[in-house]
C-alpha cells in the first residue's frame, strides 16, 4: 500500500526557519510545502486554487498539515472541492470571524462549519491569541474532528519553540496509519 503524501500548509506569512513545519520539511524531504503567491494579504480563492492543484496533481491520497489561517483554508477547500484526502492535522486554527482578528486576509470569513469529509484532528492551546479554547472546540465539533488541547503553547508556531514537535508528529502518524 502506498503511503499518503503529506502536504504542509503554512498560515499567513508562511512558516519561518524556526517553525515546526519547516523542521518537518527539512527532516522529511518527501513532505511538500504548498506555496502560496501572497502570504500577507491572501485571497481565499487563490489559496483554494493552489491547494486544489497540489492535491490533484498526484493521484495518491494526501494528508493535509495546516497551521493557523491554513486550517480555515482546508475548511473552505472542503466546502467546494473533493479529492483524495486521507486526513488533516489542523493546528491552531485562526478565528478569522473574531472582531480582534488582524486585517489582511480576503474572503476567509466566515469559517465554514460543516463536517469535513475526512478524518481530522484539531490541535489547540490554552493561551492562543488567535483563537479561544471555546472557539477551537467549536471548530473541532463542527468539522467532526478529534480535539487535542495542549497546555500553554501560544499559537503553536515559531514563538512556541517546539523544534521538530514530536507530539505533533505522533498525531500526524496516527493519521498516516503508522
Amino acid at each position: 500500500m502506498t503511503r499518503p503524501r503529506v502536504l504542509l500548509l503554512p498560515g499567513r506569512g508562511n512558516s519561518g526557519p524556526d517553525h515546526w513545519q519547516t523542521y518537518w520539511e527539512r527532516a522529511f524531504p518527501e513532505f511538500e510545502r504548498v506555496i502560496q503567491s501572497e502570504w500577507e494579504t491572501p485571497d481565499v480563492r487563490d489559496w483554494i486554487e493552489n491547494l486544489h492543484e497540489a492535491i490533484t496533481r498526484d493521484s495518491r491520497p494526501s494528508i493535509l498539515v495546516a497551521h493557523s489561517l491554513a486550517c480555515c483554508l482546508v475548511a473552505h477547500w472542503a466546502a467546494v472541492h473533493s479529492g483524495p484526502i486521507k486526513g488533516a492535522l489542523l493546528v491552531a486554527p485562526s478565528d478569522v470571524d473574531a472582531p480582534a482578528f488582524p486585517p489582511g486576509p480576503i474572503g476567509f470569513s466566515p469559517v465554514p462549519l460543516q463536517p469535513l469529509p475526512f478524518r481530522s484532528i484539531v490541535v489547540a492551546s490554552t493561551d492562543d491569541e488567535r483563537v479561544s479554547v471555546e472557539r477551537s472546540r467549536q471548530f473541532a465539533t463542527a468539522w467532526q474532528a478529534e480535539y487535542v488541547l495542549l497546555g500553554k503553547r501560544g499559537h503553536i508556531g515559531s514563538a512556541a519553540k517546539l523544534g521538530a514537535w514530536p507530539e505533533g508528529m505522533e498525531l500526524l502518524n496516527r493519521l498516516r496509519g503508522a
